[in-house]
């Protein structure tokens, strides 16, 4: 067989064979009979991939793949006969591991990747043999204390897999068979070195610190480790072990790009004559800080606090679960493109590779990590699950151990939160695991890293928002009013604000061509908590009548396409005031993720991207929440209008904020201006009435007389060079009261390989939507004041686009299209 050369050796991708067999039929290789069907199968990879390339899978109707036996077989060529090591990175899940025949390992765990001694003969049959998981789904451990109603199996909490394809309501019934990652062949001699432990740090006086120890294989007279230009030789200790602190003075540090710059440093390795390349890595320092109260819960980068905001990942591709950089690299570019700088990996998902780390090293993502445990009582005190647990938490680390992003690790999802709802005591679901041993491995392994118990927790009642870390769906799906977003004095939300979020209707076109929302094919792809009378199109609904004073059920059945555009607007428009609250002065909120980044088939789903990659209407909506240099406006009531300015860049800005309230969507009743000068990493409140110079009732609580305005528009500039930063609206009457009929005039303009098209409205547009297709612009479902000019980039998305866009704008206000 043909095979690639890596630094880790060859990897064996091509030439495998799958064959599906009854449960338990066979017990080696030899013994399936010849006539047996087999396919071409690629690895890394998973049956379901490689039925579905053969058209006998499908994702959208899945059919059980954990019921039958999987064997992958390939035969290895090998020019040269010395021993080697056989590495499997993962094998999902019970698997055989044969040579020639013969048995040689096992592996019981999805997450663990599994070493084989290996002597080549030159010509090698390998197979791997996966059991069928649902009998052993079916077997019984210790007594479990509480049942999570999420799972379809309580007897994942047994074995080590991905909980994905089994949480019936939200993620479709897709199961991880097969080996989906990487199996290698290396050879003894080409393992020069094994690393032992690496990690970094940023001192307080600005230093870089790199610490490096290895096991050199060979005698070695010289071993120098070399980073940002600087070396540092390696002392000899015991059992082959070279280790040393290497020392930058002054090192450019790492930041999540919200904040500064991610800067990487190449790592390299001399062993005498011998130069090897260990990769990149930053130098960045992590504080956790609770509060003068000791309730809170926040992240400080290089001593600065950052509001971390991002969402949560589910997988690049359900089928494939693949892990390179290609298949990260769509979805991590978009989120940083979307201002996230913390993407949240939950215990419900599988570990990434390190490319998807690296991907996140480069474009200042912060990683929040969880373990793989979710929601179960985990057998945690037999000793084969707790071998599990260590051995997968020291790969994991290892394999990271050079990443700055990876800033958080977690125990794990809702263990203490299903305990505790079940009634039962602290004493029942908090225990050693979460407590001891894990946080005894990143302290050994990544003491750089803050350790979290589990998500969500703090407080007597771990699932309460208003300490340490919660799960916030007030405003969601619990269809709490949005002021709930302040009353709840979250502290920090690892997961919030979950919607069936509506895609853009080019994808439904193309991939859920059917009306909404009772359609059987519609809903079989909307979001549920499973057992619940209600699901998350429900939620949206709620959201849609509270903001727009409008029916849903009344307007889906009598305008479809009106109430779709609602449905998109409305969502876009619930995470941009939520937000505004959790970033305002004076919030007690250090941060909040969105359940979740990405959707895992077309349609309604929890992802702010669908699952064709492409942004729906509430990525524009966080686009807008996260700016770094931000301007938000906050209802007070009888306090009238608070403008909360937020300067999170490294540098002091002059910048001016003007006000105005508008009357019909055109009209100026009242308008101020201001400069502020506000210093970096800063923020600053300032009441709306300090522009005006008089009493002029913007929330309209006094109510003395009819409203005189329907919407207030606030704005920020660059006082140096003019450039307009950011935009924030309150409507006193609602939403509803600030839709009017506007005329947008566009115009398109090329520069620089971009084309952008310039907007105007002759009075005020809400949700303005642009439609481009092969192009996707940089704003969307955005307001429009009238003597505004907004400047939207199209960018192109294939080379099939044409070289000059065309399409449409319109706006909640009218069914008129514009076109360009």
């Amino acid at each position: 067989m043909s095979a690639t050369k890596t630094p880790q050796g060859r990897l064996l991708s091509h030439g495998w064979t799958l064959t599906l067999t009854p449960a338990n039929a066979f017990q080696a290789p030899g013994d399936i009979p010849a006539e047996a069907k087999t396919i071409a199968a690629p690895v890394p990879g998973t049956v379901a991939q490689a039925l579905e390339i053969l058209g006998a899978f499908d994702r959208l109707n899945p059919v059980p793949l954990d019921t039958q036996d999987a064997w992958y077989r390939v035969s290895i060529t090998s020019e040269t006969l010395e021993p080697a090591i056989l590495r499997f990175e993962g094998l999902a899940t019970v698997a055989e591991i044969f040579l020639n025949g013969k048995c040689v390992a096992h592996s019981d765990s999805m997450f663990e990747a599994t070493d084989v001694p290996f002597t080549p003969s030159g010509a090698d049959d390998l197979a791997i043999c996966f059991r069928a998981l649902t009998p052993r789904l079916k077997a019984t451990g210790p007594r479990a204390r509480w049942r999570p109603q999420m799972m379809s199996s309580q007897g994942l909490r047994l074995i080590r897999t991905t909980a994905l394809g089994y949480m019936p309501g939200w993620c479709p019934e897709v199961h991880a068979v097969g080996p989906w990652r990487p199996v290698r062949l290396t050879s003894r001699t080409e393992r020069s070195f094994d690393m032992v432990s690496s990690r970094t740090e940023l001192a307080v006086d600005g230093a870089g610190l790199l610490h490096l120890a290895i096991r050199i294989h060979s005698n070695a007279a010289n071993v120098e480790v070399t980073c940002a230009g600087r070396s540092e030789k390696l002392t000899a200790t015991e059992n082959g072990i070279f280790e040393g602190t290497l020392r930058l003075e002054n090192i450019e540090p790492w930041w999540p790009a919200t904040h500064g710059t991610p800067t990487l440093h190449d790592v390299t390795l001399r062993i005498d004559e011998q130069v090897f390349t260990l990769g990149t890595t930053g130098f960045r320092r992590i504080e956790t800080e609770h509060g003068e109260d000791g309730k809170s819960f926040g992240i400080r980068i290089n001593g600065v606090p950052v509001f971390c905001r991002g969402a949560v990942w589910t997988t690049a591709d359900i089928v494939r679960l693949p892990g390179g950089r290609s298949d990260y690299e769509p979805w991590l570019r978009l989120a940083a493109k979307a201002g996230m700088n913390m993407i949240r990996i939950g215990g419900t998902m599988a570990y990434e590779t390190p490319e998807f780390f690296a991907l996140c090293d480069e474009l200042g993502l912060m990683v929040w990590q969880d373990m793989m445990l979710a929601n179960f009582d985990y057998p945690a005190k037999d000793q084969g699950f707790l071998a599990h647990i260590e051995t997968e938490i020291s790969q994991l680390l290892s394999a990271t151990a050079l990443s700055p992003s990876l800033t958080v690790l977690c125990g794990g999802s809702e263990m203490y939160q299903q305990g505790a709802m079940m009634g039962l005591s602290e004493q029942f679901w908090k225990g050693p695991l979460t407590e001891d041993l894990l946080p005894a491995h990143v302290a050994r392994l990544r003491p750089d890293v803050a350790y979290v118990p589990n998500s969500p927790f703090g407080g007597a009642l771990p699932f309460l928002p208003n300490e340490k870390v919660g799960h916030y769906y007030g405003v969601g799906a619990y269809c709490r009013p949005l002021d709930d977003a302040r009353r709840a004095d979250l502290r920090f939300a690892a997961e919030c604000l979950a919607f069936a979020n509506v895609p853009q209707q080019s994808t439904l076109d193309k991939h859920l061509p059917v009306k909404p929302v009772h359609d059987p094919m519609w809903k079989m792809r909307v979001p549920r908590d499973r057992g619940a009378s209600w699901d998350f199109e429900d939620v949206r609904d709620h959201y849609l009548a509270l903001l727009y004073a409008v029916e849903p059920s009344v307007l889906r059945r009598q305008d479809a396409d009106r109430y779709l555009d609602l449905s998109r607007a409305v969502t876009a428009e619930l995470v941009e005031a939520t937000f505004a609250e959790w970033r305002r002065c004076g919030s007690s909120c250090n941060g909040a993720l969105v359940w979740t980044l990405q959707d895992l088939l077309p349609g309604p789903g929890w992802g702010v991207i669908d699952a064709t990659g492409e942004p729906k209407s509430i990525w524009y909506g966080l686009r807008r929440a996260f700016r770094p240099l931000q301007l938000a406006l906050t209802d007070e009531g009888t306090n009238g209008l608070d403008i909360h300015v937020i300067n999170e860049t490294a540098v002091d800005m002059d910048l001016v904020v003007d006000v105005t309230c508008l009357r019909d969507g055109l009209q100026p009743v009242v308008t101020g201006k201001t400069s502020v000068t506000l210093a970096a990493r800063d923020r600053q409140k300032i009441p709306a009435t300090d522009l005006f110079g008089a009493f002029f009732d913007t929330t309209y609580a006094y109510r003395f007389g009819p409203p005189s305005h329907d919407v207030t528009v606030a704005n920020l500039y660059d006082q140096k060079s003019g450039a307009h930063l950011a935009s924030s609206f309150h409507f006193p009457q609602g939403r509803q009261m600030a839709m009017h009929p506007a005329t947008l005039e566009t115009e398109l303009v090329h520069n620089d390989c971009l084309w952008t098209l310039r907007v105007k409205t002759d009075v005020f547009a809400q949700s303005v939507h642009v439609e481009a297709e092969g192009f996707r612009p940089s704003d969307d479902w955005f307001h429009l004041a009238p003597g505004q000019t907004r400047h939207i980039d199209l960018e192109r998305l294939d080379a099939q686009s044409g070289d000059r866009p065309s399409g449409a704008l319109k706006s909640l206000g009218s069914r008129r299209a514009f076109h360009f």
